[in-house]
């Protein structure tokens, strides 16, 4: 059965859960002064998002802030999210974040088989299936933060990577990375006390 990628692509981009457009930056999203939740809203905001938070992300929202340095947690009008995150798919949350060595020669194949322009149906398909495998690339991770340029902290919530910190530098490098301290994947708890640059091994 032959995949209709352009479906497919407009599919998962119905699982981002937009605000209406604010003109402040991206920093006014990080609210030093946003309370804990409760555990009532801890466990509303899980299931509304279809998930359970790591362990350590989870005592961070009950015992300090639902906010601060990272993306608010808060819930609107589509349900619980976090603000100013523009590129969490809340669709992708229950799947299993997917090691980039999972997807590394799917595509590599797909670059190698870009259609030319002229054809521009050909071409269009092939955008699309590129834009799958992107949104595909984050599925089971939060943007918890983003970096400025182009560069988001993720936090994973589903799969084997639950609780790790990734860091997404595609605008760059086209990679996702894992962060690292102490030759050991770095979780949340380490990750306060960082900045997520200083854990990439580029």
């Amino acid at each position: 059965m032959t995949t209709d990628w352009t479906v497919e692509y407009r599919r998962l981009l119905r699982g981002h859960r937009h605000e209406p457009a604010s003109p402040q930056a991206w920093e006014t999203y990080r609210d030093p002064a946003a309370p804990p939740l409760s555990e009532p809203e801890v466990r509303e905001a899980e299931a509304d998002l279809g998930i359970r938070f790591p362990a350590e992300y989870r005592d961070y929202l009950l015992r300090v802030s639902a906010g601060h340095r990272i993306n608010r947690l808060a819930r609107g009008a589509e349900g619980w999210r976090w603000r100013g995150d523009r590129d969490t798919n809340y669709g992708l949350l229950t799947e299993p974040f997917p090691h980039p060595d999972s997807y590394a020669a799917y595509d590599d194949e797909l670059d190698d088989r870009e259609p030319s322009y002229e054809d521009a149906e050909a071409w269009r398909a092939w955008d699309d299936e590129c834009g799958v495998l992107q949104e595909r690339k984050t599925a089971g991770a939060v943007y918890i933060q983003e970096n400025g340029c182009g560069f988001h902290t993720l936090l994973v919530v589903t799969g084997p990577h639950r609780g790790e910190m990734w860091f997404d530098a595609r605008a760059t490098c086209d990679l996702i990375l894992p962060m690292r301290l102490h030759d050991r994947p770095v979780t949340f708890a380490d990750w306060l006390g960082h900045s997520s640059m200083d854990l990439v091994q580029w």
